[in-house]
């Protein structure tokens, strides 16, 4: 137990050291210190309620989605019913009053379309029900519904997938540990910090970034545009930076064409010819085959590059494309043809996201947090330095170097490790101050328990540590299944105090177990103490 060779203290000493000094950057940081370029700098980030930024609540339109289901469903409709081994003729789809309804022309194939369709309906989650009811009514009608289970599994799919697509765009900015969690069953809160000015966030993620390249319809007549008249099967659509009142729309064909949920990357650049900004683009390879066949059946026909229901161009195919690449130009700036990229790369919003809450941390709030913690923490550190000293002697002065290099160590591995320091993270420093002379308590009341029952020196050391270990690990064992809870169903701050209590607890029984147990072997070994002053 208290044999520890050349080796294991070299070991011991090295792991101690290595994560102490990537501390050092993070102090001198603090301390408004210059640190050498030259030696590498891990830093701990500072979260939101520290370093200042921005909060951002961004709200879902949920009767959107339900928009799209009904669109999805009419075009699964037609083309299932139109691919069937015996096509199945149908009328007009109505989605009137939220179903989706027609007539089949043949009463005879009304069970085979019922059979076709079925397939296109699916259980909702665990609630044993399906997605789509499907009715038969006057012997040649089929109407559609959407069930409660259904629209609610499709608003929470299309958060989860909004969710993803935010922390994809922030993450391209650059930022650090940002906070991405939903609320509720339509919101996200977005917390960033060192963000100061939430502009370009805000551009960015109301920006739904859903991008279609659509046929016009070129028989659509002018007039019947501007009264806002299309014909059946298309819709109107106007040109980006252009109102409904004072635009010339066009008219699209609403169902068909290519969607932007199967690019492969996006990146800005400028053209060639007049060295404006634009961005292209470049499918996968399902997307760039549709692209191909698109553009070589509609050669001499114009198409519209359509971005968030606005046209950005609408250019004529010369010549088929089948490379899979195509470039979008609509006046950009450097800056938003950046934007644009990040936001297809990053993929597009499922639902619209709408700012109902903004606000700003400024960094001297932040800073005066940390003032303040870091009072706290040099309080507690000293009141339990001066008492561990008074009480416990030379065995206090081991577990106060032992307690100092515990904080080193926790910001050390803190920094090497990206982890975002928050308000409840400096309590957590706090607390783990607190469990690290804790053990020490346990061990050295265990050995002066030893001591009163007639062991010898090394013995009562030996026993003490052996025996106060077992209740030190079984205490530190369920703190870290707390934290681990914590960490797994919490959020922002509860997750970064978390963090700062698995490493803290962790650090804190290296540093109060083995390495104050090598001190005092070494100890014994050098003086061979008749008594123990403890």
């Amino acid at each position: 137990m208290l044999d520890f060779p050349r080796w294991k203290q070299i070991w011991l000493w090295f792991i101690t050291l290595s994560c102490a000094a990537m501390s050092l950057p993070s102090i001198f940081s603090v301390a408004g210190l210059p640190w050498p370029s030259a030696l590498p700098a891990p830093k701990v980030n500072l979260g939101l309620d520290l370093a200042g930024g921005s909060h951002l609540l961004l709200e879902a339109n949920a009767d959107q989605v339900k928009r799209q289901r009904l669109d999805t469903m009419e075009e699964d409709v037609r083309n299932r019913l139109k691919s069937a081994d015996k096509p199945i003729q149908i009328g007009d789809i109505s989605t009137k009053d939220g179903t989706v309804s027609f007539i089949v022309a043949d009463p005879t194939q009304i069970d085979a379309a019922r059979e076709q369709l079925q397939t296109l309906t699916r259980g909702a989650g665990m609630t044993g029900q399906r997605d789509w009811d499907l009715q038969v009514l006057d012997g040649n009608r089929i109407v559609m519904t959407p069930t409660q289970a259904g629209v609610d599994q499709a608003v929470t799919q299309a958060m989860e997938t909004a969710t993803e697509v935010v922390r994809k765009r922030i993450d391209a900015l650059g930022t650090r540990e940002p906070t991405i969690i939903r609320q509720g069953s339509d919101r996200i809160v977005v917390q960033v910090p060192g963000l100061q000015d939430p502009t370009e966030l805000k551009n960015l993620l109301g920006q739904t970034a859903k991008l279609e390249f659509k046929l016009v319809d070129t028989t659509a007549l002018p007039s019947d545009l501007a009264q806002g008249i299309a014909p059946p099967g298309d819709e109107i659509v106007y040109y980006q930076n252009q109102t409904k009142d004072g635009a010339a729309p066009i008219a699209v064909k609403r169902l068909g064409g290519i969607k932007g949920d199967q690019l492969a990357n996006a990146q800005p650049g400028n053209d060639d010819r007049n060295n404006q900004s634009i961005v292209t683009i470049t499918f996968d390879q399902q997307g760039g085959a549709k692209f191909a066949k698109l553009t070589t059946e509609n050669v001499k026909k114009p198409f519209a590059i359509i971005l968030d229901g606005k046209v950005l161009s609408a250019p004529v195919i010369e010549e088929p494309i089948i490379g899979g690449t195509a470039r979008i130009s609509g006046s950009f700036t450097a800056d938003s043809a950046n934007q644009l990229a990040i936001a297809l790369r990053s993929g597009a919003l499922p639902v619209d996201l709408k700012v109902v809450e903004e606000r700003s941390v400024g960094p001297d709030l932040g800073a005066d947090s940390i003032n303040k913690g870091l009072v706290a923490v040099g309080v507690g550190t000293f009141a339990v330095v001066a008492i561990m000293f008074l009480v416990y002697g030379r065995f206090g002065i081991y577990a106060n170097l032992a307690l100092v290099l515990n904080v080193l160590m926790i910001l050390g591995i803190m920094a090497g490790l990206g982890t975002t320091l928050t308000l409840p993270g400096i309590a957590g420093f706090v607390l783990t101050i607190g469990a690290t002379v804790d053990a020490n308590v346990l061990i050295n009341e265990r050995i002066r328990e030893e001591r009163a029952r007639g062991r010898r020196v090394v013995q009562a050391v030996e026993m003490g540590y052996k025996e106060a270990s077992r209740a030190i690990f079984d205490a530190n064992i369920t703190n870290i299944i707390s934290a681990a809870l914590m960490f797994a169903f919490g959020s922002g701050p509860v997750k970064g105090f978390a963090v700062v209590l698995v490493i803290g607890i962790a650090t804190s029984v290296f540093t109060a177990v083995t390495l104050t147990r090598m001190w005092v072997a070494g100890w014994l070994r050098r003086a061979r103490p008749h008594d123990l002053n403890i």
